[in-house]
């Protein structure tokens, strides 16, 4: 239960990125990572609150 937020991170990086794009080459896959990582926290709204995770650390 301690790495239950870690988990969901990575269970929906894996449905919306990795097995929808299926990188071909590690580097590529990298690439993707990080653009994911980068719509995540700063574009991507998040159903519990709303916003994405940036804008709601800058709110408080």
């Amino acid at each position: 239960y301690d790495n239950a937020m870690a988990e969901n991170f990575f269970s929906i990086l894996k449905t919306e990125c990795i097995y929808r794009h299926k990188p071909k080459t590690l580097q590529e896959a990298n690439e993707l990572i990080d653009r994911y990582i980068y719509f995540y926290n700063h574009e991507r709204i998040q159903t519990k609150t709303g916003v994405a995770p940036l804008s709601l650390r800058h709110s408080a």
